[in-house]
């Protein structure tokens, strides 16, 4: 049961400066560097890769069509590449969206980052986000799922709800934001979806993380990874 009123004031206290600082190059083992932008072209993934492999930062994250392209440019370099799945809505039909993360996984994506459908889980109806988390996972087997749960449009206990169901059906992490939504990553958030997961999952942070400050925030809340696509900013401090 999550005391969401000692939730709120822990959240006042973080935000009000009660964290600490980390060293940038610490952060950056932290992020997934990313360009979703309807308009990336090669130059910008080329650019993003190039950025990742400079700064150390944990991946680089694209849209499907750029994962094969970005998985060359990393070459030996380790830097990871995640896909986003169903992204950015999560309307996307069940059947269509494990099709896509099968395709992400033949074009050697190494993390996925998919989003729920965000209907069904207003709509009560647990079983199928649950079919689609446990689906996805079945296809990528030991490869890395972080599971959209779009938190700026959920009530607290529907975070909750999310989150449980992240833990119950084999994802990886439990992932707060889109960064397409009407509200991105809050240190609230983060800390809900870290006090449900109880370190069973990790929790990424993402959407309007752009500062170093922003970043320390989110890691004092309980995120393990942060999604950027001002991560050069973040790490520069």
């Amino acid at each position: 049961m999550v005391n969401f009123e000692e939730v709120k004031k822990m959240a006042e206290r973080i935000e009000s400066g009660d964290y600490e600082r980390i060293e940038p190059s610490h952060i950056s083992k932290l992020i997934d560097h990313t360009n979703l932008n309807a308009y990336a072209t090669k130059k910008d993934i080329e650019k993003l890769v190039k950025e990742a492999i400079e700064f150390g930062f944990y991946s680089v994250c694209v849209n499907p069509v750029h994962v094969k392209f970005a998985k060359e440019e990393v070459g030996d370099a380790g830097i990871k590449v995640a896909s986003v799945v169903g992204f950015p809505l999560g309307q996307n039909t069940m059947e269509i969206k494990l099709r896509e993360a099968e395709r992400a996984l033949e074009d050697g994506a190494d993390e996925f980052d998919m989003v729920i459908n965000i209907g069904k889980l207003k709509d009560g109806d647990l079983e199928y986000v649950g079919s689609e988390i446990a689906g996805a996972k079945k296809i990528i087997g030991d490869k890395i799922l972080k599971v959209i749960i779009e938190a700026c449009y959920l009530m607290d206990e529907e975070k909750v709800m999310a989150t449980k169901l992240c833990v119950d059906n084999g994802a990886d992490f439990v992932k707060t934001s889109t960064g397409f939504g009407k509200g991105g990553a809050t240190v609230y958030d983060v800390l809900i979806l870290s006090k449900v997961s109880e370190g069973r999952i990790q929790v990424k942070a993402a959407g309007g993380i752009r500062t170093y400050e922003d970043a320390l925030k989110m890691i004092k809340a309980g995120a393990q990874r942060l999604g950027a696509s001002r991560s050069v900013d973040i790490v520069k401090g």
